[in-house]
């Protein structure tokens, strides 16, 4: 379903920025702009009514894919993919510094005695 809506929104973008580029460069797009207060409403063209059409349809298909990707998403949380995720473990070739403890890592293991930065020795 989603592939099917996402297929006619794209034909729609596409469509749509055929017929807008069809338009003359007049004004009055979409009926804004153009002419003055006092001159009344020029009458609508068929481009103008296509151009309507299409932005309709291109505005109801991104309400719907919007609803679409709400309920698959519904339920699930990015921090629970976060947090069910396994701790990387260090890597095997991590070098060993004289005051860092054993795995050489910082900070250094909880009751570790050894100092955080070497004595100079």
């Amino acid at each position: 379903m989603e592939n099917v809506v996402l297929v006619v929104h794209l034909l729609l973008a596409l469509s749509l920025i055929a017929v807008v580029l069809m338009q003359s460069s007049e004004g009055g797009g979409l009926g804004m702009g153009g002419g003055s207060v006092a001159s009344g409403r020029t009458p609508q063209t068929a481009l103008g009514k296509v151009t309507w059409a299409l932005a309709t349809c291109f505005i109801l298909t991104s309400i719907a894919l919007t609803i679409i990707a709400a309920e698959k998403a519904a339920g699930t949380s990015v921090v629970d993919r976060i947090t069910d995720a396994p701790a990387p473990a260090p890597a095997a070739d991590t070098p060993t510094l004289p005051g860092l403890g054993e795995e050489g890592l910082l900070p250094p293991a909880p009751g570790d005695a050894e100092p955080l930065i070497p004595s100079g020795e």
